[in-house]
């Protein structure tokens, strides 16, 4: 692996463990911070009109995510 390799996979790690801790505050403290679930279901319920952006967006994004990872 080269160099930039190497630094978009600790990257992404850090991000994993940022958003684990996130939501490890959202359930085992009493701080006001919604957990990921929360977070979904109020970008879900998003509507301009009659158009469900928030759904076509939450569709894009894991479209995003699985051309990028998984089709290789």
């Amino acid at each position: 692996m080269t160099g930039s390799q190497v630094a978009v996979v600790a990257a992404f790690a850090l991000v994993g463990v940022l958003l684990a801790s996130v939501e490890w505050m959202a359930r085992r403290t009493a701080l006001p911070v919604p957990t990921l679930g929360d977070m979904c279901a109020v970008a879900m319920g998003y509507e301009i009109g009659r158009v469900p952006v928030g759904r076509i967006a939450v569709l894009g994004f894991w479209w995003w995510v699985g051309w990028h990872f998984f089709a290789r």
